[in-house]
C-alpha cells in the first residue's frame, strides 16, 4: 500500500492546547494498565510521530497540532519557497497568501495556536514522553526499542530543526522527569543556541545509527538517509562546515545516485528511485482528510484555473487549478536566470492556450507578451487521473546532498576540484557544462554559484528561504525579485500570546 496507516496512532499521540506552553495532553483517556501491552502496541504509538510529516488538510484533525510541515497551507513550501526570490507575489487571495508571497512576516505576530508552528513544542514534549515509555518497557525487545526510539528521535530532531530555522532556538522539554512539573512546563525561556543544536544533533545522530533503509512495506517511514540528510542540513544551517562535510561523505557511501531524467523524480510512475532519500508517500485516492492517506494538492495551487492540462476528477473535462494566475507562480526573472539548455527549465511553462470552465479552448494564448505573471510551475505533472495527485513529495534528495557537500567543502577549502565536481555532477544531469571562469574564481563567487544551482535544482521543494538566510542573501535576493522583506531577517516573529507566556521575541523584531 502507498499510504502509511495513521488512524490508530494519531489518536494515541495527539496533542491539544493548554495554558502552560510546553505541556502535552492526550485527548480522551487511555488506561496505562491496558495499553500499551505488546510490541505491536508500541509500534502503533510510534507511528503517531508521523502526524506532523504527512500531507493533509491540517484543519481536518481539529487543528490540534497546527499546520503540517509537508502539507499545504503554512507548509515548508509556504514558509520557505513562497517568500523566496523565485516566486511571484500573489495578492489575489489576500491573507497569509499575500503576506508570505511578499515576505512580510509581521502578520505572524497575531496568529493563534491553530496557525502557529510554535505549538509544535508541545509535540516535542509528547515525543519525549513516548521515548521514555519505550525505554522503560519490559515487553519490547532491545532491538525494537532502538528502532522505535530512532523513529521518535528522528521526528523530534526534524521538528526542532524546522523550528530553529523559523524562530531560532525555542523552549522545549527533553527530560521526561519534567513532564507534569507545572514550573517546567510554564518555562518559556529560550535555551542557549549551542545547547539546542546539540539536542537536535544528538537525536538525528542516534536515529541515523539505529535506522535502516526501509523495505517496500515500510516505504514512507523515516530511514537512515533521511536522518543523516537533516543532520547535514542542521550543521550547514549552523555553519559547522566540518561536521556537515563528514555527514555528506557518509551519505556518499550509501548507494544513492542521480537519476538520468530530472522530471521523472516528480512523476507517479518513477517516484521510487535511487535519488529520492525520503518522500511523503501520497495516495492517489486521498482527498486531504484524515480518514485517507497523504495527498499532493500542489498542482491545484500551481496550475492556473484556465490551464488546459490538469485532470480534476474522473469523467470531468481537463481544466486547471484553483486560482488565475496560479497561487504559486515563478517569476520571469527566475526563468531568465536558467541557461536555455538547462533541462530543469522545461518544468516552467511559458505559454499555454487557456480553456473555459467547460474545458473548451478559448482560442487565445497566454504568455509573457500577453501579460502572463510568470511561468507555470509544472513540477508535479498532470498525469494522475484522480481528484488530487498521487505524486509522492520528495523531501530529501541526493542532488541536495551533493550541493550541500560542495558548499561545506568550499567554506573550508575554497572552490577545490572536488567541490566543483559535486556541483558539476548535478549540472551534467541538467544538460549543462561544468562551471568555469568567475564562478570558480574564489570562495565567494563559488558560494554564489552554489546558491544559484540550489535555486534551479530545488525550486518548490521548501528550502529557498533557509538557503538565502544561511548565505546572508535573504534581503538582497528578494530585493532583486522586487520584494521588500519585513523585517528582513528571514526569521518569524513570536506571536503575542506566546510573548504573554514569557517567550522572548525573535531577534530582529521589537515587541
Amino acid at each position: 500500500m502507498k499510504k502509511i496507516l495513521l488512524l490508530l496512532a494519531v489518536s494515541l499521540i495527539g496533542i491539544s492546547g493548554c495554558e502552560k506552553g510546553l505541556e502535552a495532553q492526550l485527548p480522551g483517556s487511555l488506561n496505562p494498565d491496558s495499553f500499551p501491552k505488546t510490541e505491536a502496541d508500541f509500534k502503533s504509538m510510534v507511528t503517531g510521530v508521523y502526524k506532523l510529516f504527512g500531507s493533509k488538510w491540517s484543519y481536518s484533525d481539529g487543528g490540534i497540532v497546527g499546520d503540517l510541515f509537508f502539507g499545504v497551507e503554512f507548509s515548508n513550501i509556504f514558509v520557505n519557497d513562497y517568500p523566496g526570490d523565485a516566486m511571484a507575489y500573489f495578492p489575489e487571495w489576500g491573507g497569509f497568501f499575500d503576506s508570505f508571497s511578499k515576505a512580510d512576516f509581521n502578520f505572524l505576530r497575531n496568529v493563534d495556536g491553530r496557525r502557529n508552528h510554535l505549538e509544535k513544542i508541545r509535540f516535542i514534549t509528547k515525543i519525549t514522553q513516548l521515548i521514555a515509555d519505550i525505554q522503560r518497557s519490559d515487553v519490547v525487545s532491545e532491538a525494537s526499542k532502538a528502532a522505535f526510539e530512532a523513529e521518535a528521535r528522528t521526528a523530534r530532531g526534524i521538528i526542532m530543526y524546522y523550528l530553529l530555522s523559523m524562530y531560532g532556538p525555542v523552549p522545549y522539554i527533553d527530560d521526561p522527569e519534567l513532564i507534569g512539573n507545572s514550573e517546567a512546563e510554564a518555562n518559556m525561556s529560550r535555551p542557549e543556541r549551542a545547547t539546542y543544536v546539540a539536542r537536535v544533533a544528538d537525536d538525528l545522530r542516534f536515529a541515523a545509527d539505529n535506522l535502516v533503509q526501509p523495505s517496500e512495506a515500510d516505504y514512507g517511514r523515516f530511514n537512515k538517509g533521511c536522518a543523516l540528510t537533516f543532520l547535514m542540513r542542521l550543521y550547514l544551517h549552523e555553519k559547522d562546515w566540518g561536521n556537515a562535510e563528514l555527514i555528506g561523505r557518509e551519505l556518499l557511501t550509501m548507494g544513492y545516485g542521480l537519476v538520468d531524467d530530472y522530471a521523472s523524480l516528480f512523476r507517479v510512475a518513477t517516484e521510487k528511485n535511487r535519488e529520492t532519500i525520503w518522500a511523503v508517500s501520497c495516495d492517489p485516492a486521498a482527498n486531504g482528510n484524515n480518514n485517507l492517506g497523504n495527498f499532493n494538492a500542489w498542482p491545484l495551487y500551481t496550475y492556473p484555473s484556465d490551464y488546459p492540462g490538469l485532470i480534476s476528477a474522473p469523467g470531468e473535462p481537463r481544466k486547471g487549478g484553483w486560482a488565475n494566475p496560479g497561487a504559486f507562480t515563478a517569476t520571469w526573472s527566475f526563468y531568465d536566470s536558467f541557461d536555455p539548455d538547462d533541462e530543469r527549465r522545461s518544468l516552467l511553462i511559458t505559454s499555454y492556450q487557456p480553456v473555459n470552465s467547460a474545458g473548451v479552448p478559448t482560442g487565445s494564448q497566454k504568455n509573457r507578451e500577453s501579460g502572463m505573471r510568470g511561468p507555470v510551475i509544472s513540477k508535479y505533472p498532470d498525469d494522475d487521473p484522480t481528484p488530487f495527485s498521487g505524486n509522492d513529495i520528495p523531501v530529501c534528495r541526493y542532488a541536495d546532498v551533493l550541493l550541500m557537500l560542495a558548499e561545506a567543502i568550499n567554506e573550508q577549502q575554497g572552490p577545490v576540484a572536488e567541490a566543483q565536481g559535486y556541483v558539476n555532477e548535478v549540472r551534467k544531469r541538467a544538460n549543462l557544462l561544468d562551471l568555469e571562469g568567475n564562478d570558480i574564481a574564489s570562495k565567494e563567487t563559488f558560494r554564489d554559484a552554489i546558491l544559484r544551482e540550489r535555486g534551479w535544482e530545488l525550486f518548490l521543494e521548501g528550502q529557498r528561504r533557509i538557503d538565502l538566510v544561511r548565505m546572508g542573501k535573504f534581503t538582497e535576493m528578494l530585493a532583486n525579485a522586487g520584494k521588500t522583506p519585513q523585517p528582513g531577517t528571514g526569521l518569524f516573529p513570536v506571536p503575542q500570546y506566546m510573548l504573554d507566556r514569557g517567550m522572548e521575541q525573535t531577534e530582529g523584531y521589537t515587541n
